[in-house]
């Protein structure tokens, strides 16, 4: 059964003060209202403003009007999200959302070091299905936590077991507006097509893929964990940069697990799955001293150096 968004908070227990990334969503709306109403003057909001669509500019005036009503703390901060070759604009735009936002909070917010973000359980559905469609591993199949750290802050998702519906429902008994995305009926983008096509087929079929679809997604985390510390125990036995000897001494899958880890954790790099398999081909078949290795992984090359691999960036040559 559902969450209330009342429930959500009741289990949510962030250090105060904290902020909320407000876009002027429904579904952002509705996190800072109940959130200034649970802790009142504990709550500062921060909005980031794309320029990505003509509605960019009603948004922030939303954002500024509900805050004055709430007197909660509002910092607006713009930014243009340039995408890198093969990126696409909303990877791009996430990611430049998610430093801007850090930058806001650290700055004007010295005291802060927790931010609530307003993911629902229909975006958790919508994550793992585009992990799915993508072949991906269980790095993707957790689709969203609902805690983590990164850029010196700890992030919260406390509406991840709410469907979107039920926040819009809670804003209208609240009397609540809100912006509607103009974007979200776009179906070009992947993630609008399966909100506007395969949730409802889902809902009529499986009345309770919301929650089940959720448990699968923290299986799949839980058992990433633990992956993630095989991963740090094998690369502390094979070093950094990890001697080839002593990788061919694991199993085919532990390499392949201790070097994606090695890649994400120090060069912030990820190998498709065509370029892993090619590289443990190659280190499989380094059997002399004279035996070189020259491989693309993510964006840089793989390469042997004595008897270690290492990863150079093609972005800092260029």
């Amino acid at each position: 059964m559902a969450q209330t968004l009342e429930q959500a908070l009741a289990d949510f227990s962030p250090g105060l003060p904290f902020a909320v990334a407000l876009s002027g969503g429904a579904d952002s709306t509705a996190l800072l209202l109940a959130c200034a109403r649970r802790w009142p003057g504990q709550v500062r909001a921060v909005h980031i403003h794309h320029g990505l669509q003509a509605a960019a500019d009603d948004f922030e005036r939303h954002c500024r009007v509900l805050c004055l009503a709430l007197q909660v703390p509002l910092v607006v901060r713009r930014v243009q999200a340039r995408h890198a070759p093969g990126q696409s604009p909303e990877d791009a735009a996430r990611q430049a959302r998610y430093a801007s936002l850090a930058e806001a909070v650290l700055n004007d917010w010295p005291e802060v070091r927790d931010v609530a973000l307003a993911q629902h359980a229909d975006d958790q559905v919508e994550t793992l299905l585009i992990a799915l469609s993508r072949g991906a591993g269980l790095p993707g199949l957790a689709s969203m936590p609902a805690h983590w750290q990164r850029l010196g802050l700890h992030w919260h998702r406390p509406c991840l077991a709410m469907p979107s519906l039920a926040l819009r429902q809670w804003l209208q008994r609240q009397g609540q507006s809100w912006i509607e995305d103009p974007s979200n009926t776009n179906e070009s983008f992947t993630r609008n097509r399966i909100r506007a096509r395969i949730l409802p087929v889902l809902a009529e079929t499986l009345p309770a893929f919301r929650e089940t679809f959720s448990r699968s997604a923290a299986h799949a985390a839980q058992a990433q964990e633990v992956l993630d510390e095989v991963a740090a125990q094998d690369l502390a036995l094979v070093g950094v940069p990890p001697r080839i000897q002593a990788l061919q001494q694991l199993s085919r899958a532990r390499q392949s697990l201790v070097l994606r880890h090695w890649l994400r954790q120090h060069h912030a790099a990820t190998p498709s799955t065509a370029q892993l398999h090619e590289l443990l081909d190659q280190l499989a078949a380094c059997t002399t001293r004279g035996h070189r290795l020259h491989i693309k992984v993510g964006q840089g090359f793989m390469a042997r150096e004595a008897q270690r691999l290492v990863w150079h960036s093609t972005a800092a040559q260029s």
